[in-house]
């Protein structure tokens, strides 16, 4: 008697792709690696590893989308990773440099900042294919991470190397925990193809960036993490006054 063959269950793939889940294994690698240093004391090695889990984030997602190898799994792989190396690693890293010293309040921020990304997260995945690709809902948690990662290091360069107390730091990460779960807009780079042409100057222009990060790293890094963190809300502003002002000439021109 033959015996049949037993349907496989619908859903279930055979295996996963390969290459855009290493690149995310080695981003979460980053994270995992940032947390020993930051117990260590290691806090400058703690923030470069953050800054090299943002890189591989990056690249993780185009790889995945020039390959044509997006998948849910990634998907959900990538935020699971995002967690570790982007929410739990800064959050120490923060805590043991900066934030003991305030003690109740330093770790109700490290935590605030762990959560506020951990629901960042969630809401991203959920509102994946409603929301518009050019823009992020909320500052993204890489760029958060940047951020506090960048922090650290600008203060190890101008000689802060030791465990500090500086009440900037604690209501800087109250404000990126706060601006990961808003709804203040953010570019997302994902329409920027590099393959089209573009401006000659827009290539000079990115020569002498380079130039000036691989001259001043740390300060450069900071400069431009914290300019991005801060576009979002300056550009709400903007936008809300230009509407506001349309809005005024609008009602002068109905009562005329």
């Amino acid at each position: 008697m033959i015996e049949k063959q037993r349907p496989k269950p619908e859903g279930i793939k055979k295996g996963i792709y390969i290459l855009p889940n290493l690149m995310t294994s080695a981003s979460l690698f980053g994270g995992f690696y940032s947390i020993i240093a930051a117990f260590d004391g290691s806090f400058d090695k703690a923030a470069i590893a953050i800054l090299i889990s943002a890189v591989l984030d990056g690249l993780d997602g185009r790889i995945a989308r020039l390959t044509g190898t997006t998948s849910r799994f990634g998907v959900e792989y990538d935020s699971l990773a995002d967690l570790i190396a982007f929410g739990l690693a800064p959050g120490i890293l923060i805590f043991t440099w900066a934030l003991r010293p305030f003690g109740r309040y330093g770790w109700l921020a490290a935590f605030l900042y762990v959560v506020c990304g951990a629901l960042r997260l969630a809401r991203f995945n959920i509102q994946i294919s409603t929301i518009e690709s050019r823009s992020f809902n909320g500052l993204p948690i890489p760029a958060a991470a940047s951020l506090v990662a960048s922090t650290v290091l600008v203060f190890f360069y101008f000689g802060y190397e030791e465990i500090t107390k500086h009440v900037t730091i604690l209501i800087l990460v109250y404000l990126l925990a706060f601006f990961m779960v808003s709804n203040i807009k953010y570019y997302s780079f994902k329409e920027l193809n590099l393959r089209q042409k573009m401006p000659f100057m827009l290539l000079v222009g990115l020569i002498f960036l380079l130039i000036l990060i691989a001259a001043e790293p740390q300060i450069m890094l900071f400069l431009l993490t914290f300019g991005y963190v801060m576009s979002g809300p300056f550009t709400a502003i903007f936008f809300r006054k230009k509407l506001q002002i349309a809005q005024q000439q609008k009602k002068e021109v109905s009562l005329k």
